[in-house]
């Protein structure tokens, strides 16, 4: 069983489209969607109306429970774009997403924690510092959750991890968005250095779950543009770059 797993489109349907093709290339048996999908000043009427043609599992993101639940005056402006945007048939569809989902026997699929749509899974947040989660902060986000693989986006940084044990963590890292600020908890930025398309694809082989963690190159140039079009210049910057102004 290979499956490719993607995160955190962030409405980049340019991006989104070469994952896809990198992954046809490359082969899978699934390809599922850990959400965050919609959200910002890029494409996001285009991309839900991709994604709603897919027969992938995909579930909803902390940002597709904000499109759906939050009052216009607490839309923060990428929500508020995307929700700007999409029409009855498109929040229908986000409302039939889970939060999570047991892929099967061996694999269970969410955006934050297993607890959480918010919660950084394999990352912490201090007033002073973001960094990577230690073992027994990791241990604890995982709860009793017994799959051998977990897969988990939210933080847009690839990063493949085992609990103590043993079970695999992996983020794919964000194919659509490679930094962000945020002020929750903390003020702090995330970025990963480069404006590639990130993903990835998970395998077992002598019943061991291993992960390959992929960067692809695309049009990020033509987003950055459409980013500042739409007067979001942090979001022409991360774009850009990977890295916030």
């Amino acid at each position: 069983m290979r499956i490719a797993i993607v995160s955190d489109i962030h409405g980049n349907l340019p991006a989104l489209e070469a994952v896809v093709e990198d992954i046809a290339r490359r082969g899978a048996d699934a390809i599922v969607n850990l959400g965050d999908s919609l959200s910002g000043p890029l494409m996001p009427l285009e991309t839900a109306r991709f994604l709603m043609a897919q027969d992938w599992v995909q579930l909803a993101g902390n940002h597709e429970r904000q499109l759906l639940t939050l009052p216009a005056e607490k839309r923060g402006p990428s929500d508020a774009f995307a929700h700007a945007r999409l029409g009855a048939k498109e929040f229908e569809w986000i409302a039939s997403l889970e939060h999570t989902h047991r892929f099967s026997a061996d694999v269970m699929l969410c955006h934050g924690t297993p607890a959480s749509d918010l919660e950084y899974f394999l990352e912490t947040v201090e007033p002073e510092n973001f960094r990577a989660a230690t073992q027994t902060e990791i241990d604890a986000r995982l709860g009793d959750v017994d799959a051998p693989l977990i897969t988990c986006g939210h933080t847009h940084i690839p990063r493949a991890v085992h609990a103590s044990s043993g079970q695999l963590i992996v983020n794919p890292g964000s194919v659509g968005l490679p930094a962000y600020g945020d002020i929750h908890p903390y003020p702090h930025a995330v970025e990963t250095g480069s404006p590639k398309a990130r993903y990835a694809i998970v395998e077992q082989r002598d019943g061991e779950w291993i992960a390959k963690l992929i960067a692809v190159p695309y049009d990020h140039t033509a987003m950055a543009a459409l980013a500042l079009k739409h007067r979001r210049p942090d979001w022409a910057h991360a774009l850009a770059t990977g890295r916030m102004p």
